[in-house]
């Protein structure tokens, strides 16, 4: 039998989401942009919406159009009742096949489109999840221990460079440009396969390279006091000896996502490149993407 807790455990180190206290680079500098307030349910702990940030000609991102969040599997009746009230048209979920057998299918109001559109964990899930079940601490130390955590996290960014992977994200943002109510999409965690595409939508749409960075570190203090809790649990239930091994994969850094960009940049050129190149984004789309998310 599984322990309650263990799904989550699973889902959440497939989405990289085991989260630990904010690490240093994920807390916003003096002088930066407010970060977007979070939407608050029992049911799932990274949720926003990401309009309120200014462009560089001073324009602002409409709320009521996007909304990133990690899985809604878990989700109450009062937090169903509350999505409902954010007039959402469409859910889409990034999460992969395995992910959702394991955690569940999302919970949504009705009327509320759902869309399945998995992004590659690179085989994470399984391989993190047999690690934790064996409750064996060398292998653990083997697979997590000394750098191999990190090297993990790089593959996984790296991998937002495949020809699916930016297949998927592609779409993703064409429907962020077509939509007239409000779209929410997620992974697991909401912070790395989530964080990506939020990140490559704020900048699309003008704003600043430094407020998209800062809306992506932003995951890190939302998940913080949840994944804290299921590392003391994954202890005390005798799963793990050195929990902290898991510390790499429940941080966004800025390392990550610089591992993504870096890679974007020697393959495309600059960013607008990779836009129009690496993810066939024609110009007129590119601009019906502003027009829709900047007031």
């Amino acid at each position: 039998m599984k322990i309650p807790f263990i799904s989550l455990i699973a889902a959440a180190v497939t989405s990289f989401a085991l989260v630990a206290a904010p690490a240093p680079d994920a807390i916003a500098q003096p002088g930066a942009e407010a970060l977007a307030a979070p939407i608050s349910f029992q049911g799932a702990v990274n949720v926003r919406d990401i309009g309120g940030y200014r462009t560089y000609d001073g324009a602002k991102v409409k709320t009521g159009k996007a909304i990133r969040a990690d899985a809604l599997d878990k989700l109450t009746d009062a937090d169903v009742q509350k999505l409902a009230g954010l007039n959402v048209k469409t859910v889409i979920d990034l999460r992969t096949q395995p992910e959702i057998q394991y955690s569940g299918p999302d919970k949504l109001p009705s009327g509320v489109q759902s869309v399945s559109r998995p992004i590659d964990d690179t085989g994470m899930f399984t391989q993190m999840l047999q690690a934790i079940q064996s409750r064996d601490p060398v292998k653990q130390e083997q697979l997590l221990g000394n750098g191999r955590a990190e090297q993990i996290m790089a593959d996984v960014y790296r991998s937002f460079l495949t020809d699916a992977s930016r297949a998927a994200f592609a779409q993703t943002i064409r429907d962020l440009a077509a939509t007239d109510r409000a779209t929410l999409y997620h992974c697991t965690a909401g912070k790395d396969r989530t964080g990506w595409v939020t990140y490559v939508v704020l900048r699309a749409i003008g704003v600043p390279e430094r407020t998209a960075r800062q809306d992506y570190l932003l995951s890190n203090q939302l998940r913080a006091a949840a994944d804290a809790k299921l590392r003391e649990d994954l202890e005390r239930a005798g799963l793990m000896q050195n929990p902290d091994l898991l510390i790499p994969l429940q941080e966004v850094r800025g390392a990550y996502l610089d591992t993504a960009i870096e890679l974007m940049e020697q393959t495309y050129g600059d960013f607008g490149k990779f836009l129009t190149q690496g993810l066939g984004l024609d110009p007129g789309t590119i601009l019906k993407l502003r027009r829709n998310l900047v007031s």
